[in-house]
């Protein structure tokens, strides 16, 4: 019987045996900024084996455990993915593939696209084959992404796109893009569709900017003139902005994942176990770890309903609603995860670069960083705890 104590048992020892021989040794170490791997038609492996490790995953299906085979997933039930993560975790197996495809475009595809869209595009997203930016925000169109103002004129027998999008993620790396455009002027969220292209496409143009560390993954994304091919249109025209707020549900879910394995080397709980010690089987710190058990409570508690969620769309239920309440919690354990690392750590979260500190010290202090941007992207805060006492708990406006 599928998901049986007997058979979960017998995949476990068949995962295992696969990872011990697939898994390269370098793979079962904390991972540098520097090896990320995005995949992609230009993708490069500063580490040979990160290219093997992603190989042998996306042929497996395993960067994407759960989605249908027939579209290059792993097929496997929610049970078995429990079971694959614990193995990779088990071993520090760094993840293969980082990618907005993964984590946002492709379960939104799985939902809303037509048969010909996901044969086409999913297996790709599997094997880390082609790398997807997100064109949602606008200048004028950050925290109210409905007031967006992006074209797209239909042209017959083709699409005809002029506008801007910024913060765009890795946009000058990326090979395609998912993107919020306006079909219809007259009205405001339902006149908005979501549509797919090639970034090489002639019109497309990015611009990196840059922060004051000197470097940025952001991007202006300009659109002039870009012919887009009508079967590139995700959903019905002007339906866009429920497929948009699906994707945010899983944008924001990613916030506070921080994906399977040895992406930052250790786990809270492990790092707070290494750095501050242990006295009678309990953290030395009283205070520190009471706040790091309210942590993980609140973070399972996160997931659990993150889960129940996904269940309730996938039956057809209207959850929408709940993706502005996804985003503020997980902008809020994202930072304070962070927060307790750097705490747990101490002096040694306080290095930039040098042999001093090792990989995944370094990386705390960067993550630390840039979860302050966690309440900013994808609707700050404010605006969605706005959202929250209108739409979800029916407060008026105070007069």
């Amino acid at each position: 019987m599928a998901d049986s104590a007997g058979h979960l048992e017998a995949f476990r020892k068949e995962t295992r045996d696969w990872l011990d021989a697939n898994c390269p040794p370098s793979m079962r170490t904390a991972m540098p900024e520097s090896e990320v791997v995005w995949g992609g038609k230009n993708a490069t492996f500063k580490n040979p084996e990160s290219k093997l490790w992603l190989e042998r995953m996306g042929a497996k299906g395993w960067t994407a455990p759960v989605w249908p085979k027939e579209y290059g997933g792993g097929g496997l039930t929610p049970a078995e993915n429990a079971v694959l993560q614990d193995e990779l975790k088990k071993i520090n197996a760094r993840p293969p593939l980082f990618s907005f495809g993964l984590w946002m475009f492709g379960p939104a595809l799985l939902e809303y696209g037509n048969e010909t869209q996901k044969k086409e595009h999913l297996p790709k997203i599997v094997r880390g084959e082609i790398r997807w930016c997100q064109g949602y925000s606008e200048p004028g169109a950050g925290s109210d992404l409905a007031g967006l103002q992006t074209k797209c004129e239909d042209k017959g027998d083709h699409y005809l796109i002029n506008g801007q999008k910024v913060w765009t993620s890795y946009a000058n790396e990326a090979d395609w893009i998912f993107c919020l455009v306006r079909t219809d002027t007259t009205t405001k969220h339902e006149g908005i569709s979501f549509i797919l292209f090639d970034m090489t496409s002639p019109g497309v143009e990015t611009r990196p900017i840059l922060l004051i560390s000197g470097s940025s993954p952001f991007c202006e994304t300009f659109f002039t003139d870009v012919k887009v091919p009508k079967e590139n249109l995700v959903g019905r025209v002007n339906g866009g902005w429920e497929i948009a707020k699906r994707l945010l549900m899983y944008e924001r879910q990613s916030i506070s994942s921080s994906g399977f394995g040895g992406a930052g080397g250790l786990s809270l709980e492990e790092i707070a176990t290494r750095y501050v010690g242990m006295e009678g089987g309990k953290l030395e710190d009283a205070d520190l770890r009471a706040r790091i058990a309210s942590h993980m409570m609140a973070d399972k508690a996160f997931s659990l309903t993150v889960r129940r969620a996904s269940e309730e769309a996938k039956a057809g239920g209207n959850v929408g609603h709940m993706a502005s309440m996804f985003k503020v919690a997980a902008a809020t354990l994202n930072q304070e995860k962070c927060e307790l690392t750097i705490e747990a750590m101490g002096n040694r979260a306080l290095g930039w670069s040098g042999e001093g500190f090792e990989p995944t010290e370094l990386k705390a202090t960067r993550d630390w960083l840039r979860s302050k941007g966690n309440s900013i992207e994808g609707g700050t805060s404010e605006i969605n705890l706005n959202v929250i006492a209108k739409r979800v708990l029916g407060l008026r406006d105070h007069q």
